[in-house]
């Protein structure tokens, strides 16, 4: 697909987005009585424009977003019954809560079509290690996780993410599980382990063995190696999917010896000679499905819809907190750029099964960016609907509004930090995606 086709859908798949967004903030003024004069989508000089009522709704040049512009928000309109400033604060504070909440619904809505036709990622077991702790602890191939620890499990993706934003130790660790579709509880302790890796996660399933993430600092990552590149070949042997590779790993364990891996980004293969890093970790002896679909029954696409939602949501707010704390590099952050980036990656990868699965990948990123543009928004950060939330809530607390004059300038100020913020993005994502 040519990178100018990766572009529009990019900009297709964001507009669609943002316009919901802003549709939000439109239907919930409207309800509380607020004047809407204008709602675009784009921006940049005007294609077209029709008006319902007393709002005007224009096309413009530029498809990129919109806006929903009400009467007072920017503190024009002093005294306007119907201004955005003269409603109370709950109405306000609903209004500005309506953009994000539209947009954790259009990933639900688009989650229901995904998983009603491919179905949802159960987190079953796929492999148990003999004399494993899983071993020990009972676990077998087919056990379906749905606790572990103090997290529960409803997709394989979440099982996942536990083990990304939680380093195991030696700590007992509860785990429920299904089999035939009777419930069970273990315990499971984490065993110390000594041995050679390379700092990386993959499924170990049949598809392409695709680096899902990398280990900070790990060997993989300190050669350069990006997520989502495949491994085609480990020392001559042809690795056809992860299933593979983890069974060669298993009868050639790493010893320290040098190594080399082919591997296959966006169609460029490229081989590295890599030495394995010893280190000490904590295993817990079973693989488990992150990616396998199951169908399901129609009430079920609807609970998995929103489980599906939940994971985006918690996974953007907890790889937000890993970068505020410093175990994320500037290099994980991605803008517009990478994005496009990676929609060309899933087409290609996608095409050979298909125009259907074209599209549900399509999908499956519109459900990650509707999410993360919600909880983005709601960020306590000045000029996003978070930052004018914090000031609703000031004003709930404390009786009274802050002075126009002083919120203003504080969304002045984010406004400006943002285009920096945007500004350093764009760069490091042309860095990484071009450069790298």
């Amino acid at each position: 697909m040519s990178t100018l086709v990766s572009i529009l859908i990019g900009i297709l798949i964001f507009c669609i987005i943002i316009v919901f967004h802003e549709f939000g903030h439109l239907i919930v003024a409207k309800r509380n009585g607020i004047s809407v004069p204008e709602f675009q989508v784009g921006f940049g000089p005007k294609l077209c424009k029709f008006k319902i009522g007393e709002t005007e709704y224009s096309i413009r040049l530029i498809l990129f977003g919109g806006a929903c512009k009400m009467l007072g928000e920017d503190g024009d309109a002093i005294g306007d019954e119907r201004a955005f400033t003269s409603k109370g604060p709950w109405a306000r504070l609903a209004t500005v809560f309506a953009g994000p909440f539209f947009n954790f619904i259009l990933a639900f809505v688009i989650a229901m079509i995904v998983i009603g036709i491919v179905g949802y990622d159960p987190a079953y077991v796929i492999s148990v290690s003999e004399n494993s702790p899983a071993y020990e602890a009972g676990l077998e191939k087919g056990d379906i996780i749905t606790r572990f620890g103090k997290s529960n499990i409803a997709i394989g993706r979440e099982l996942a993410a536990y083990f990304t934003f939680k380093e195991l130790n030696g700590e007992t660790l509860s785990v429920n599980y299904l089999r035939n579709g009777e419930e069970f509880s273990t315990t499971l302790t984490p065993k110390l382990t000594r041995s050679y890796k390379l700092g990386f996660y993959y499924n170990a399933s049949d598809d392409p063995c695709r680096i899902s993430s990398l280990v900070k600092d790990g060997v993989l990552e300190k050669a350069g190696v990006r997520p989502d590149d495949c491994i085609v070949s480990i020392n001559g042997f042809e690795v056809t999917s992860g299933k593979a590779f983890s069974e060669y790993i298993g009868e050639h364990p790493m010893d320290g010896s040098e190594l080399e891996l082919t591997f296959d980004r966006n169609g460029d293969i490229y081989t590295l000679s890599l030495i394995p890093e010893y280190v000490e970790d904590y295993v817990t002896g079973f693989t488990y499905n992150a990616n396998g679909r199951e169908k399901t029954t129609p009430l079920n696409v609807v609970k998995y819809s929103f489980y599906e939602v939940r994971y985006w949501i918690v996974n953007t707010v907890k790889s937000l907190g890993m970068l505020f704390r410093g175990k994320l590099s500037s290099d994980d952050l991605g803008g517009p750029v990478r994005i496009v980036s990676e929609l060309e990656n899933t087409v290609e990868e996608s095409k050979s099964d298909g125009l259907l699965y074209v599209v549900l990948n399509l999908m499956n990123w519109a459900i990650l960016l509707s999410a993360n543009l919600g909880v983005m928004n709601l960020l306590p950060i000045p000029a996003l609907d978070g930052g004018r939330l914090i000031f609703i809530l000031i004003e709930l607390i404390r009786g009274k509004a802050v002075p126009a004059e002083k919120e203003g300038m504080v969304h002045a100020i984010g406004i400006m930090v943002l285009m920096a913020l945007m500004v350093f993005v764009f760069f490091n994502d042309i860095r990484n995606v071009f450069f790298r």
